[in-house]
């Protein structure tokens, strides 16, 4: 019997689920999907840098090069007994498959190579190349997974063309939403410097929290851009602050406070950080500061992928689709630098993080179809 294109995507989806590929582990589900691949003619390199398992795989040769990528790793599912059901053991409600990565994307890959399988059943011949670009190091530090592939192919002189991730864009239903950009992410860690005493002698100390107080509300009020057509205003969040030595006689030494940027293209790095640590200066206190660019802001306008997707999400589902740059950040970040166009579309991103993560199969198999629709109007099979 042959299984159906929905029967194929469940079932892919599934054993990729019971890997507990916690980043940046991959448990296997690389060598899985390499069998797959394999299976439909494609080349396969295994590109591990340190702890991070990495795949590119290709079909095809030369320009243009369109890439499907992702990423196999997930994050911790917490305490497991909060689980409905466990999270590596995937289990089908209805239309909703639960599971940790169900949605966060392995259910993406598994629909990616639906989409590549019945491409390729109708034409082996197309142009340039169909490539997979998959890491398991997205959900971690993202140092030694999309960011290391993408420079070893520059090296290469391998230029990726179009690139369609994966990432759970989608809001009410399948393909609402497709993503042409992400905001820039910045972090830092602040150490706000006092001296330690006893709350009974404050003229012997000096207190970091009663001097942050000005300080944090100045941050806090400060309109960092007005965003643009494409992003919403940069945003400040801080995302933690402690001090203190757990005792009520003893004035701290010092405050530690973590806080982050989400950013638009209004903004920049340096213009961030030298705003920042102007503010922190007007106020006259002793600080350090140690600042951590997570990834740039991306976008993506113009060119032929956003149409190509833009028409097949009309021909597939009947809907349009709004173009969004909201969210975290993604591998966008490292793959549209090197003059990719990028676009994020995958399943729903109502239950990704959470308890009880779940995808809708169906959704997954209409996904899967606008993936087919945009290879065949991109890379024109001869048949």
């Amino acid at each position: 019997m042959t299984l159906t294109q929905e029967q194929n995507i469940l079932s892919l989806t599934r054993q990729l689920i019971e890997a507990e590929s916690i980043s940046p582990l991959d448990a296997g589900c690389q060598q899985l999907l390499a069998s797959k691949l394999v299976e439909l003619g494609f080349e396969i390199e295994h590109l591990p840098f340190e702890d991070v398992s990495n795949l590119w795989a290709c079909h095809g040769s030369g320009a243009p090069y369109f890439v499907f990528a992702g990423h196999t790793d997930v994050v911790p599912v917490g305490e497991k007994s909060a689980w409905t059901h466990p999270p590596f053991e995937p289990t089908l409600k209805g239309d909703l498959l639960y599971g940790r990565g169900t949605a966060d994307m392995k259910g993406s890959l598994a629909a990616m190579i639906s989409a590549c399988k019945i491409f390729l059943s109708q034409s082996t011949d197309h142009e340039g190349t169909i490539a997979f670009l998959i890491t398991s190091d997205e959900e971690a530090d993202a140092i030694n997974g999309t960011r290391r592939v993408i420079k070893t192919l520059q090296d290469r002189d391998i230029q990726i063309d179009w690139c369609v991730i994966g990432e759970p864009s989608s809001d009410k239903e399948a393909c609402d939403v497709v993503k042409n950009g992400r905001r820039g992410s910045l972090h830092a860690s602040i150490k706000i410097l006092g001296i330690q005493g006893h709350v009974a002698y404050p003229d012997k100390a000096v207190n970091p929290i009663h001097r942050a107080m000005s300080v944090l509300d100045a941050l806090v009020k400060t309109t960092w851009d007005a965003g643009n057509d494409f992003f919403p205003p940069t945003s400040m969040q801080i995302s933690n602050i402690h001090s203190g030595t757990g005792v009520t006689n003893v004035i701290p030494g010092y405050l530690e406070l973590l806080l982050n940027f989400r950013f638009s293209t209004e903004s920049t790095e340096s213009s961030l950080r030298f705003r920042t640590e102007a503010i922190l200066d007007e106020y006259d206190i002793d600080y350090e500061i140690v600042w951590i660019l997570s990834g740039n802001p991306f976008l993506t306008v113009g060119g032929e992928l956003i149409p190509a997707v833009q028409k097949s999400i009309r021909k597939c589902l009947g809907i349009e689709t709004a173009l969004s740059t909201s969210g975290g950040t993604s591998d966008g970040r490292f793959i549209e630098p090197s003059g990719a166009q990028v676009v994020e579309l995958g399943p729903r991103n109502e239950t990704i993080h959470k308890v009880d993560e779940c995808v809708s199969i169906s959704d997954l198999n209409k996904l899967s179809d606008v993936y087919r629709e945009i290879l065949t109007l991109l890379m024109r099979p001869t048949v």
